[in-house]
This record gives C-alpha cells, structure tokens and sequence, in this order.
C-alpha cells in the first residue's frame, strides 16, 4: 500500500511538473514604430507672394535706419544714403536693398496677375534709372571704395541681372538696360579679384566666398563665359580637394551661411554628377545616408537682435542648398530636412525687428524656388 501510494503521488507531481512547464501562450506585443515627421514643402503662390512681398515693397525705398558701410575719403563724403546710392539705397543696407528689388521682380516673374504689381513696377521704375545706375558705378568707381560689397552684394546684383535677362519682357528688358552699366563693371571687379584671391574666404557670412561664387556662375554660364570660366577654374582650385568638412561645428552664432553647404552647392554646378558625388562622399562622409544626423535646425533665441536673427537666414540658405544637392541625386531625406528647415523660420521671420526681417524674404524666396 505504501509502494502505491509512493507510485500515485510521484506522478501527480510529474504531471503538475509538467504542465507547469509548459509555455504559456503570450500576449501579442504591438511594438509602433515612430513615424518620420514629414514637413510641408514651400511653394510660391498668390498667399506666399503676399507674405513675402511686403518685406521688400516696405524697404526698398525706407532710407533710416541705414548701414552704409562705406570708407570716408574727407569730409565731403558725408551725405544721405539716397544721395549716394539712389538706386539702393533702402533696406538697411545696400545689398539687402538689392535683393530686396530681386525678390520683387521674381514675385512678378512668378506671378504675372500679383495683387500689388502696379505698385511695385512703379517702385521698381522709379530706382532702377539709368540717371541712378551711373551714379552707382561713380561709387564703386570711387579711389576708397572699389572693393565695396565684395563679393556678396557683387553676387546678389547678377541676381538680379540674371533674372531680368531670363524673364526677357519690354519691362524686364528696359529694366535690365539701365543695369547695364554696373553689371558690367561687377563682372569686371570678379575678374580681376578671383585670380587675386588665392585663399577661399570660409565663414558663415557675406564674405563667403563659395556664395559670392556659386551666385556669380548662375550668372556667368548664361551670360559672361569669360566669367564662367574663371569661377570654375577658381572653384577647382579651392575646393577640389576639400575633405572631412567640419559640418558638425556649424553653426557659428551669427551665421546666415553655411560654410559646407554652400560649398557642395557650389561644387554641384562644377563637376559632372558621378564626380560630385565622389567628391561629396569624401568632403561630408555619410551625409548622403544620413543628413539630420549632422544638422539641427538652428534656433533663433532673440530675434530683436539682428545678428542673432541671422540664423533664420540660415535655415533658409541651408534649406536652399539642400534642395539643390537634394533635387539633383534624388535625395529624399536631404529634401524632408531642407523643409524642416524653412518650417522652421517661415512664420515667424516677421518679427517687427527691422535690422532682423527686412532681408528675411529674399532668403525665403530663394529657398523656395530651389524647392522644385
């Protein structure tokens, strides 16, 4: 009786062994995958071209506060802005003045039925004269001031003339006409400083020299071939062969420009597109594969402080040259983070603070305009 009892119990205790052992059927775990934050692309239309416009329309012809940056040779140097820049002599500064009228042709360009195009054409008339542009080369003519706006205002104004002769109406023609004169003379100063210029100048500001460059070459492949040809004599030299560039300490804390992008922006209109992308691979490693990992938007802390406002301007110039690498090798990640990037700074460039804003739309527009 003993032994059955041993026998009874040893297989009780197996068989709760056993079924104790047995897996129990687990609960399906969802495991969500995070999805990508997908960001609106830009486009210019009749909302954005009214946002945008005003900036320009509004300063073109606002004399004070004014940034001359000019180098007095005596005391007669001393006279008004529009005195001595009758042309641009609004929006802060010169070169802002000057994109200033490029962002309002291209509006118009853009879209032949614009609200406001009475008024702008006659804003646009009335500064770009032929009386105006002379006066305009009399001071970049002058002894003290013959590298004045070098190179970066220099590359805005082929903006413009770029634009006027693409656009190639009765009063784009007539426009381009009385620009003539200083056109002339910019491509000239290039010329004679680019093969002065053995060093590229690479900061996040208006000397930037693969800026200055890249804008110039837009001009010069459809317009000036001797001009051409130097830029991409000089953009070989320079640029060839850069490595490893340092993208991750950018941005400085007043940068509008970045010193890498607009250095692959440029090489991108160099070399022919299997090179590029050799020379890409070994400039920014990885950056193909993987762009957000190496660029955060920048962020505007005080935008009452118009260099600290600079890097809205940076979003929007790093926006426009990731499109145009983006576009160009099919890059989808290089597109989506180019949009973060205007996301970012579009609405709220408009921050009444006018040495921070008055620039803001030409950079907005740019970007814009890259974005397809």
């Amino acid at each position: 009786m003993k032994n059955v009892v041993i026998i009874a119990f040893t297989v009780i205790f197996t068989l709760a062994l056993t079924f104790s052992c047995q897996e129990k059927p687990q609960k399906e775990i969802k495991v969500e995958v995070p999805q990508e934050t997908t960001y609106s692309k830009p486009v210019l239309n009749a909302k954005s071209a009214d946002y945008l416009y005003h900036f320009a329309f509004e300063c073109i012809d606002q004399e004070y506060p004014n940034k001359l940056g000019q180098v007095l040779g005596d005391a007669t140097y001393l006279k008004e802005p529009s005195e001595l820049h009758p042309a641009f002599y609004g929006c802060f500064d010169w070169h802002s003045s000057v994109h200033g009228h490029w962002t309002l042709l291209t509006i118009l360009q853009a879209l032949p039925n614009f609200e406001h195009k009475e008024a702008v054409w006659k804003k646009l008339h009335t500064n770009i004269t032929k009386e105006n542009i002379l006066k305009e080369v009399a001071y970049f003519d002058d002894v003290y001031n013959k590298t004045f706006e070098r190179t970066y205002g220099w590359a805005w104004l082929l903006k413009v003339s770029e634009t006027l002769q693409d656009w190639n109406t009765p009063e784009a023609i007539k426009l381009n006409e009385n620009l003539k004169p200083l056109v002339a003379l910019i491509e000239k100063k290039y010329m004679e400083f680019l093969p002065k210029l053995n060093y590229p100048i690479r900061v996040g500001e208006h000397p930037n020299t693969a800026f200055g460059m890249s804008f110039a070459l837009d001009y010069a492949k459809k317009y000036a071939p001797a001009l051409e040809t130097i830029i991409i004599e000089k953009a070989t030299t320079y640029f060839l062969n850069d490595k490893g560039c340092p993208i991750t300490w950018e941005p400085g804390g007043f940068d509008f420009l970045s010193p890498c992008l607009q250095e692959a922006a440029l090489m991108l209109k160099v070399l022919p597109k299997k090179e590029y992308i050799v020379w890409l691979d070994a400039f920014l490693p990885d950056f193909r594969k993987n762009p957000s990992s190496y660029l955060e938007v920048a962020e505007v802390t005080d935008r009452s402080d118009g260099k600290l406002a600079h890097l809205d301007g940076l979003n929007f110039s790093r926006a426009w040259c990731l499109y145009e690498i983006g576009n160009a090798l099919e890059n989808k990640k290089m597109l989506q983070l180019a949009n973060k990037h205007v996301n970012y700074s579009y609405k709220k460039m408009d921050s009444g603070e006018y040495a921070g804003a008055h620039w803001l739309a030409s950079f907005a527009l740019y970007a814009m305009l890259k974005s397809s």
